[in-house]
């Protein structure tokens, strides 16, 4: 059985768990611990390190991150430091831990698992997963293959970034009804006119996914939308999924 260690990087918490690559399933309990005050690398990576060395983990590592990550450098930092933009974060964790990881987008991640094992399994053509928590992450596939570091969430609405405006964060911020903060995803159809979306997905603590029911029949685009169904374990699932994966890390 081809298993692999996930970890989850957040704004607010980091989250580890050992995955069955096969079946999308924890083999271990899913370990969160607090991120770092201030999200910055050095206790952030010391924080990876804790978590690989209480799994008594040496096999494949896959670490996922809020970040544009390309050959596992962070070009951007959403909910993190800004000193992340630059690093090199698969070097700063393979000299913690020993184990060089496979390193991806967080939003990518999630949208790995959903397509593999989740909400996504055997749809065709394009599948925009996305990801609403305290920011808009996004994952594009192409026929299952991922198209990565997308970042729709930056697209602009109403002079801002979209997940300024229509994050779960901004909902409870401006103590918006779910109607209202519903209608906000006008900013959808400006990404695809035909795909079928799978999502969304909780970010983080928040688990808009959980309670689809309030929000989804206010969604008026083209292509169908369902809730993601993997949850707060996806970013764990795709994490792993992702060091079998050949185009994740890239």
């Amino acid at each position: 059985m081809a298993q692999a260690l996930g970890v989850d990087v957040g704004g607010t918490g980091i989250k580890a768990a050992v995955v069955d690559l096969s079946t999308g399933e924890l083999v271990t309990e899913r370990v969160r611990v607090e991120t770092p005050k201030g999200g910055k690398p050095g206790p952030v990576v010391e924080t990876i390190a804790g978590l690989v060395s209480d799994a008594k983990w040496e096999g494949d590592l896959g670490v996922a991150f809020p970040a544009v990550i390309r050959g596992g450098v962070a070009f951007s930092a959403a909910n993190v430091d800004k000193h992340w933009i630059g690093t090199d974060v698969a070097a700063l964790v393979q000299e913690a831990v020993g184990v060089k990881p496979t390193v991806l987008n967080d939003a990518d991640a999630a949208g790995l698992a959903e397509i593999r094992h989740g909400a996504g399994l055997n749809v065709g053509g394009v599948v925009l997963v996305l990801t609403l928590g305290t920011g808009i992450g996004s994952a594009l596939f192409v026929d299952g293959t991922l198209v990565p570091n997308t970042e729709f969430g930056h697209l602009e609405l109403d002079g801002h970034d979209a997940e300024r405006k229509a994050a779960e964060l901004a909902r409870e911020r401006e103590d918006l009804s779910w109607k209202q903060w519903a209608h906000r995803g006008r900013a959808l159809p400006q990404t695809r006119r035909q795909p079928a979306l799978a999502g969304p997905d909780p970010a983080r603590r928040r688990r808009v996914s959980k309670v689809s029911e309030k929000w989804l029949p206010f969604i008026d685009v083209r292509p169908p939308v369902q809730p993601a169904s993997l949850r707060n374990e996806a970013g764990i699932v795709g994490a792993a999924m992702a060091t079998a994966d050949p185009v994740a890390g890239r």
